[in-house]
C-alpha cells in the first residue's frame, strides 16, 4: 500500500507557509499565485494553525470582513491533525474524509516534513489501482514466468 512518503517523494516536501501576523489578502495572494488551496501558519518551526479557502469563504467573504485588514492568526484553523510520513494513503483519506478537511500537514520528529491533500491522495490512489491493474493483465496474459 502507498504511504505518505511515496506522495512528498513524488510531489514534493516545499509547503507554502505565512506569519499569523500576515493579512488575509498576503496569504490569498501567495495561495492564488502557487496554485494551492491552504497555507500552513507558522513562526519559525512552530505550526500555529493552517489558513484555507474555506476559513476565508466562511470567516472573511460571508462575514463581510476585510481580508486587507484582517491578520490570519485571527480567522486561520487552529485544531490541526497531521500524520507522518509512515501513514498509508488510505487511512489519510479516510482521516480527511471523517473530519470533513482537504489538507494534512505531514509531521517528523524534526517537526514539518510536508503537506498532503485529498487531491494528492486521490492521484496516489489511482496510480496505485493502474499500476496492479497493468500487473495483473500482464500476469493473466502469461508476460511473467511461472
Amino acid at each position: 500500500m502507498a504511504k505518505v512518503s511515496d506522495i512528498l517523494a513524488a510531489k514534493g516536501r516545499d509547503v507554502l507557509q505565512v506569519d499569523p501576523d500576515n493579512t488575509v489578502l498576503s496569504a490569498i495572494a501567495s495561495m492564488v499565485e502557487k496554485g494551492v488551496g491552504s497555507v500552513l501558519v507558522t513562526r519559525g518551526k512552530e505550526i500555529h494553525g493552517i489558513f484555507t479557502e474555506r476559513d476565508y469563504l466562511a470567516k472573511i467573504a460571508l462575514q463581510g470582513r476585510s481580508s486587507r485588514d484582517t491578520k490570519v492568526r485571527d480567522v486561520m484553523s487552529l485544531e490541526l491533525i497531521c500524520v507522518g510520513e509512515h501513514h498509508e494513503v488510505a487511512d489519510v483519506m479516510a482521516i480527511m474524509t471523517a473530519a470533513h478537511i482537504r489538507h494534512l500537514p505531514v509531521v517528523d520528529r524534526d517537526g514539518l516534513a510536508g503537506l498532503v491533500s485529498i487531491g494528492d491522495c486521490v492521484r496516489q490512489m489511482s496510480q496505485d489501482h493502474e499500476a496492479r491493474i497493468e500487473y495483473l493483465t500482464d500476469y493473466i496474459h502469461d508476460k511473467y514466468p511461472r
